[in-house]
């Protein structure tokens, strides 16, 4: 089967655990990669002024994809989903974190882009109100059916 990863927010401003980096490195090479950074900017998404907080306006990606697309709110950028399209793939597996917030809405864009988004669970870590990531995994499940474990690629 046909496939891309793509690793959400793997980044220095929200300390992911050291076991999520390494399982996530142990896919790279295996597959094209494409991960995401969260970067801040008040005047595009208003993290400051609604939620009292704010990723680093510099972080960098944790992880060596082969591209990396800078964000600026929950979702990937419309350059983000476009160049996953263009790799012709016939799903998306999806890992990295906040499992129900961030990685969740990489999942609509990828299925309103027609792509089959399929997150890897055991590679995802969950928001402070759920690190478990169980939260994101059951929504996942409802949303878009498609889930696996990193020991099943």
């Amino acid at each position: 089967m046909r496939q891309a990863l793509l690793i959400i927010d793997v980044q220095p401003s929200f300390a992911p655990p050291q076991w999520l980096i390494d399982g996530i490195q142990t896919l790279i090479g295996t597959l094209p990669s494409v991960a995401t950074v969260e970067r801040h900017d008040e005047s595009i998404t208003p993290f400051e002024k609604q939620l009292g907080w704010h990723p680093a306006p510099d972080d960098d990606s944790l992880i060596p994809a082969d591209r990396v697309f800078i964000k600026h709110g929950y979702a990937p950028t419309a350059e983000t989903i476009d160049y996953l399209k263009s790799l012709n793939v016939e799903r998306v597996l999806v890992c990295g974190l906040q499992t129900e917030t961030c990685c969740l809405a990489a999942g609509f864009a990828l299925f309103d882009a027609g792509m089959q988004p399929t997150l890897i669970t055991d590679l995802t870590v969950g928001s402070s109100l759920d690190r478990t990531g169980e939260l994101g995994v059951r929504l996942w499940k409802h949303h878009f059916k498609h889930t696996v474990k990193s020991s099943d690629l």
